[in-house]
């Protein structure tokens, strides 16, 4: 099956190691999501693979594109959502849309269509000649996956999407996530909730210390922590603490 991404070897160091000789691959067309206690390195991660920080060791492939080699092609397929929107405030989301697709050289007529399809697809129509800066949160997050989805990436990286948001916000952003992998795309997505990677990854990988300790689907996941039928909190908890208790064992 085509890799969507494929990471070996990956490390980052800031005053610990943040990111430890990671290994992942993520297939083409799949929902995939990273679990992890908070500083276990999935944010790091993934702005390495998103190309906001550079790597001090080891490769990342997307879609067979090597970021190092050629950045610029790796990122045109790319998008990435953090989990506080990054927007301009003094701009209407009409305008954001305009401004993000000039980056991406979409005509302005391709862009203008793109930009009114993504608005009515997130309910943001009625207010997308309204200055940003008076939005909420769910609004704010609504109109930075507008801005990702508008050069049709075919990998999405979402750090915490539904962090803050009201249920209506977080249900439309799920829905919008689950349409473009039915369509094809790639989405990777990090959660605190749980459930949310139950019922809508086809793969989950549970990274501790910087290092992948697990992967693979619910099933997998529950065989791998000798839990057989327990729920997917169950199994993370377990998972994070036979590598807790492995890496005091070596220390």
């Amino acid at each position: 099956m085509k890799k969507a991404l494929s990471v070996r070897g990956l490390f980052k160091t800031f005053d610990r190691p943040a990111v430890n000789d990671l290994n992942l691959e993520v297939r083409a067309g799949e929902f995939y999501a990273l679990l992890g206690p908070n500083g276990a390195g999935k944010t790091t991660s993934l702005r390495m693979v998103s190309g906001l920080l550079d790597p001090d060791a080891g490769s990342i492939s997307i879609f067979d594109i090597d970021t190092k080699k050629d950045p610029i092609a790796a990122k045109a397929i790319t998008a990435w959502v953090s989990d506080e929107p990054m927007i301009y405030d003094r701009l209407t989301p009409f305008e954001y849309l305009d401004f993000v697709a000039g980056l991406w050289n979409i005509p302005p007529e391709q862009a203008r269509v793109k930009s009114t399809e993504l608005l009515e697809w997130l309910q943001l129509a009625p207010h997308g000649h309204e200055r940003c800066e008076g939005f909420s949160k769910g609004m704010r997050q609504k109109v930075a996956l507008a801005g990702a989805l508008v050069h049709d990436p075919k990998l999405i990286i979402l750090d915490e999407p539904l962090t803050g948001l009201d249920a209506g916000s977080a249900r439309l952003v799920k829905d919008v996530l689950q349409k473009r992998v039915a369509d094809g795309c790639t989405v990777i997505m990090t959660t605190h909730i749980l459930e949310v990677a139950e019922r809508m990854a086809d793969r989950i990988g549970v990274i501790a210390d910087g290092r992948l300790i697990a992967e693979g689907t619910l099933d997998e996941l529950s065989k791998a922590a000798g839990d057989n039928g327990g729920n997917l909190e169950e199994i993370f908890l377990s998972l994070v603490a036979e590598s807790s208790d492995q890496i005091a064992d070596a220390a």
